[in-house]
């Protein structure tokens, strides 16, 4: 049996149903489980870690990423442009990509994340050129170590029948339905604890057709797995939607089966009153990206508004290309601050923002063994050293957690210790650094 007993934490913020923070407590690991949280645990044959000095949280959930755009960070003819332009500009740069490039851009964002506190990610891979596969990244993730929720998106409408990608970069919609059945059937594992859930992903209303976004809702529910795409990410996205559909984004995804508590929407930036009200009753989750929306300046989510309507809400760090990194407390940070600038100081505290990025983000991607540090849950833990100058003069160190550590000392993930120290212990991150740097300027020639 495999134990490991964390020791006298400073502050355990739990998550949990009461949502205690407990002071001087230990959490006992047995098994890839928390056997036990409190104080004075004792557990003689544990491997014993010292938590003194830290504030323990769950591990942080992120609920969308493009992992694949880490090799084309700060690419310059797209520094300035809006989304559409932004994708105009970056699509040929990414149909050159290839396995290679997808398995190692994906260990390199996994790792920022993993270093940033993050336990959980899904990630939304729509492009597959030269033979690049899903499974390039779900590879990476496994050698990381991370829980993983891969999504098999999809781009099927081409410039030449009026859509935004290029033609090479398109694929027929039958074998994208044929490809999804493959991945869900090879790698979705629905079991409690599961390191790989899959999930159905066509890109974004303005790459795919009707037929192929209700077809993939139907294939989803019928296979039991989660459906995921952008939705109203800014005012051209709004715009394309009323100019060719003849609705906004939140009628348009209703109607073709695109709500309920298994589907989870990224950005939502221009959601109106109404949208978020339809959202509310049938639970449909939101991805809030604070950082990338800020970037391509395509406004703030109105967070606020959905949390108090009861929709639910998670983080995520979205792509490199339009983030330029994948620090997920320092998107929580971002967030919890952009909510303050449109609705006052009083908009969002530091604990419900903590709250959102580690149980939010579990419940948007339903993962209710996940998100939180309860007996029986899983043992997904980031543990934050709070002795450092970001710290010092804290009087309330959870509160000053989203301004202090941006990297974690420790993380746990199913009970592995995948960061100790500050340091990746299960991939050779210099040379994955390397290797992506030397496929950086292969595209750059």
């Amino acid at each position: 049996m495999s134990r490991t007993l964390i020791r006298n934490a400073d502050t355990i913020v739990t998550m949990d149903a009461q949502r205690r923070e407990l002071a001087g407590a230990d959490i006992l690991i047995e098994n890839g489980k928390i056997a036990a949280i409190g104080q004075g645990i004792v557990a003689e044959d544990a491997q014993i870690l010292i938590a003194t000095d830290c504030v323990v949280t769950p591990g942080l959930v992120n609920t969308h990423h493009h992992l694949y755009q880490t090799l084309t960070r700060a690419v310059p003819a797209a520094q300035n442009a809006l989304l559409f332009g932004w994708l105009q500009t970056l699509y040929p740069i990414w149909a050159r990509f290839g396995p290679e490039h997808m398995n190692i851009s994906a260990q390199v964002g996994l790792a920022e994340l993993a270093l940033s506190g993050c336990t959980l990610t899904s990630d939304h891979l729509y492009l597959y050129p030269n033979g690049a596969r899903l499974e390039d990244t779900i590879e990476a993730a496994g050698e990381v170590g991370l829980r993983f929720h891969p999504t098999r998106g999809a781009m099927s409408i081409g410039e030449s029948e009026g859509g935004l990608p290029p033609d090479s970069l398109v694929e027929r919609e039958a074998d994208i339905l044929e490809d999804c059945i493959r991945v869900v059937d090879a790698f979705h594992d629905a079991s409690e604890g599961a390191m790989v859930r899959v999930g159905l992903a066509p890109c974004s209303p303005f790459s795919v057709s009707r037929d192929l976004m209700r077809e993939a809702a139907l294939l989803a529910r019928d296979k039991g797995v989660m459906l995921h795409t952008h939705l109203a990410e800014n005012d051209e996205d709004i715009a394309y939607s009323l100019e060719k559909f003849g609705c906004r984004p939140g009628q348009y995804a209703e109607d073709l089966g695109w709500t309920g508590d298994d589907v989870w929407h990224a950005h939502c930036v221009k959601l109106d009153g109404q949208e978020i009200d339809l959202f509310a009753k049938s639970k449909t989750g939101v991805a809030h990206c604070p950082c990338s929306n800020c970037r391509l300046g395509s406004g703030v989510a109105p967070v606020r508004a959905m949390r108090d309507a009861g929709v639910p809400v998670a983080l995520g760090v979205d792509g490199s290309a339009s983030n330029d990194g994948s620090n997920l407390i320092a998107e929580a940070r971002q967030a919890m601050l952009l909510q303050r600038v449109i609705s006052g100081a009083d908009a969002m505290s530091a604990r419900e923002m903590l709250e959102i990025a580690t149980l939010g983000g579990a419940q948007v991607l339903g993962r209710t063994d996940c998100g939180s540090l309860a007996h029986g849950k899983r043992a997904d833990i980031a543990i934050w050293d709070v002795s450092g100058i970001e710290s010092a003069g804290s009087w309330d160190p959870v509160a000053l957690l989203l301004a202090g550590p941006m990297q974690v000392r420790d993380l746990f993930v199913e009970g592995r210790q995948v960061v100790s120290g500050g340091n990746l212990t299960t991939i050779d991150l210099p040379k994955v650094v390397e290797q992506q740097n030397r496929l950086v300027k292969g595209l750059m020639a």
